[in-house]
């Protein structure tokens, strides 16, 4: 069994740090006694997020950067090796969503989705790999999502990183079993976050009857979305974390996200009309 591994002195570096699970997993890590790195472009909720984890005793740092931009992933070694000397955890958490049907999805949105949800999450594993590579034990830790596991309509470009984030997670830890450094995958269910609030819609027609047709589906998407997010964000990075110190390779966070993975190996090319059955049409 591989031994556990050790949050209390660690240092952790967590993307989308401002809200949501991120704020959380800051939050319960500062608690544990890591120290940390926190990034996300939101810079007010990031120095809230902050506050809380220094309050909790936990040394931190914050950069307020956005992770579609290559450069600024390029320079975060630096800036942690400076700070701190070393890093220990490699928490890639932030996300965005997109709604609408694919046809309805202009392509720079749906480039903008994959540029933050998986090619951030690529480019910060490659760049803090040697880092991390340094230390006896040290675990990355990628975020992806229930939609890494099934994929409902109207999800093409969330469920296009989400099942990227997976594979790409899952090769990485292939190719570093047996070292010291733990790869694992997560996919959170209905989380109670801010993801379905600020999602992007999609751009609207140029006919006023048409572009109020896109409005209200739209809208009525997010809201029966976000009536699924129900997992308190504590909850859920309790879990989390409990499933790093495991190192186990992949953790499924909340009930739905447990049972639509069961169907989904039951049922591989009819999960979506079974979970359709058992939930009455309502999701």
């Amino acid at each position: 069994m591989a031994q556990r591994f050790r949050l209390q002195g660690s240092v952790a570096l967590v993307t989308g740090a401002a809200s949501g699970i991120g704020a959380a997993l800051s939050t319960a890590l500062a608690s544990r006694g890591a120290s940390l790195m926190l990034i996300d472009r939101d810079a007010e909720g990031l120095a809230v997020t902050a506050a809380r984890a220094k309050a909790a005793g936990a040394d931190t740092e914050c950069r307020t950067l956005d992770l579609a931009d290559a450069s600024a992933i390029a320079a975060l070694p630096e800036a942690v090796a400076q700070r701190f000397g070393r890093l220990d955890l490699l928490l890639n958490n932030a996300g965005v969503a997109l709604g609408g049907r694919f046809e309805e999805t202009h392509l720079d949105d749906f480039e903008w989705v994959l540029d933050v949800n998986l090619r951030a999450v690529i480019r910060m594993c490659h760049a803090f790999l040697p880092m991390l590579k340094e230390r006896p034990a040290a675990q990355i830790v990628n975020i992806s999502s229930l939609f890494g596991l099934i994929a409902p309509p109207g999800q093409a470009a969330y469920c296009t990183s989400k099942f990227g984030v997976r594979g790409f997670t899952e090769s990485l830890r292939h190719e570093y079993a047996g070292t010291g450094l733990g790869v694992s995958v997560v996919h959170p269910g209905g989380v109670a976050t801010s993801i379905a609030r600020n999602a992007r819609n999609p751009r609207l027609s140029d006919d006023p009857a048409e572009a109020e047709t896109m409005r209200q589906a739209a809208e009525a998407g997010r809201v029966a979305f976000e009536k699924l997010l129900t997992l308190p964000a504590d909850a859920a990075a309790a879990a989390i974390l409990r499933g790093i110190e495991r190192r186990a390779p992949r953790i499924v966070v909340g009930k739905d996200a447990r049972n639509a993975a069961l169907i989904q190996r039951l049922l591989p090319a009819g999960y979506w009309r079974a979970i359709l059955r058992l939930s009455g049409g309502k999701v």
